[in-house]
């Protein structure tokens, strides 16, 4: 019996996962949805809903995060949903939006930088894994339009430039590099608030770290659907480190000594740290 693979499996003329399975099987990477079966408000309230996902660069790399909480219209639908991925070993993507479409749009961007790799042989530069992102995004159009939309951020360490970068997106696949810190999501506008007063470019690996871990607090402390860390059952943000040594998920028993310690000094002081003033003094 011939087990051979079809022909167009052993003629890997693109180096796209997402152009081959477009041509293989196109109802795997856009399904049709039929045009009035839902509006856009209906269909966002159907589906569970994932925010708020910060970053800030430092001395040796970046560091992404994001809340646990997925709402439904006014319902928590989920407490401890993670919305940070590795992507490879140098890059990391949070998804705000509509979870299950951002979960499979992760899912095939990770295999879309795996394969590009595979096939010729070196790894995609930054930018370039940065505008396949953008490309997959815009396949997503249709359902965005109907109220589906997925908002991912990418960020990673640049091994050509040596430092770590930030990339947004919106709904259409646009792209845009970001600077210093970013953060999208129903939380964002609270959460970049809070980093613009807490980064500092010189900022080490802990300071980073307590810089994203403010800013979700703040955006949680103004926005509903931003879950706080929940110390009674223990569920802390998702942060992952990119460096040169690659991407790191910061383990369960850091994150529990950070948040504690941040909640305690909450206590005595509710609005968070004060901006350090005069830095360069």
């Amino acid at each position: 019996m011939d087990h051979a693979l079809p022909g167009a499996f052993r003629r890997p003329d693109d180096p796209s996962f997402a152009a081959f399975l477009a041509q293989q099987a196109p109802e795997l990477v856009t399904p049709e949805v039929p045009a009035g079966t839902t509006d856009a408000g209906g269909a966002a309230d159907l589906a569970p809903h994932g925010t708020t996902i910060v970053a800030v660069t430092f001395a040796d790399g970046v560091v992404i995060a994001g809340d646990r909480r997925a709402t439904m219209g006014n319902v928590i639908a989920q407490r401890d949903i993670e919305k940070v991925f590795p992507a490879d070993d140098y890059t990391g993507v949070g998804i705000a939006g509509s979870a299950g479409i951002a979960v499979e749009l992760v899912r095939l961007y990770q295999v879309e930088l795996e394969h590009y790799e595979k096939i010729e042989g070196t790894p995609l530069s930054m930018e370039g894994k940065a505008n396949r992102l953008a490309t997959l995004l815009r396949g997503n159009l249709g359902l965005a339009l109907q109220g589906l939309a997925a908002v991912p951020m990418l960020a990673g360490y640049d091994t050509a430039k040596d430092r770590g970068r930030i990339f947004s997106y919106d709904v259409t696949g646009g792209r845009y590099e970001e600077h210093d810190f970013h953060a999208i999501g129903s939380g964002s506008y609270f959460a970049r608030g809070s980093m613009k007063k807490l980064f500092a470019p010189d900022h080490d690996r802990a300071a980073a770290v307590a810089t994203v871990l403010q800013a979700l607090y703040d955006a949680a402390d103004d926005d509903s659907a931003t879950g706080g860390p929940d110390l009674s059952r223990g569920i802390f943000p998702v942060v992952a480190v990119i460096t040169a040594d690659g991407f790191e998920r910061v383990d369960e028993d850091e994150m529990s000594r950070a948040v504690e310690a941040m909640v305690a000094e909450r206590r005595t002081r509710p609005d968070g740290p004060l901006a350090a003033l005069g830095r360069d003094a």
